[in-house]
């Protein structure tokens, strides 16, 4: 992988900051033994990494240069239950349970008595 000096300055930069995550220092040091010519299996070991993360760094470098190198973005956790049925359930544990249930109150913890969550 060929750099510039001040792409190599730059990594450098990156490598030795103490205000970026760890990761990402992480992931400039990859770039730069890749840089100096060191073998894919060496940079893997001496960054305690599988040899295919190194590849991904590089490739992600090579296509957006310093951006490549920060995590990607993820959306949020996916919504398990629907607001509306969420509301609804929350509305029933509110209530007094059927008589012939046995139950004189609900938990809102499943199925288990109460005192077990304690």
């Amino acid at each position: 992988m060929d750099l510039s000096s001040e792409q190599v300055s730059e990594l450098r930069e990156l490598a030795g900051s103490r205000d970026v995550p760890a990761v990402v220092a992480l992931r400039a040091r990859i770039v730069l033994w890749s840089a100096e010519g060191r073998r894919r299996k060496d940079i893997a070991e001496l960054a305690g990494v599988a040899p295919l993360t190194v590849d991904r760094c590089k490739s992600r470098y090579a296509e957006r240069g310093v951006a490549g190198l920060e995590d990607k973005r993820r959306g949020g956790p996916r919504t398990q239950v629907p607001p509306r049925t969420r509301a609804r359930v929350i509305a029933l544990t509110r209530m007094s349970p059927p008589a012939d249930s046995g139950l004189s109150h609900w938990s809102g913890l499943g199925d288990q008595p109460y005192s077990r969550w304690r």
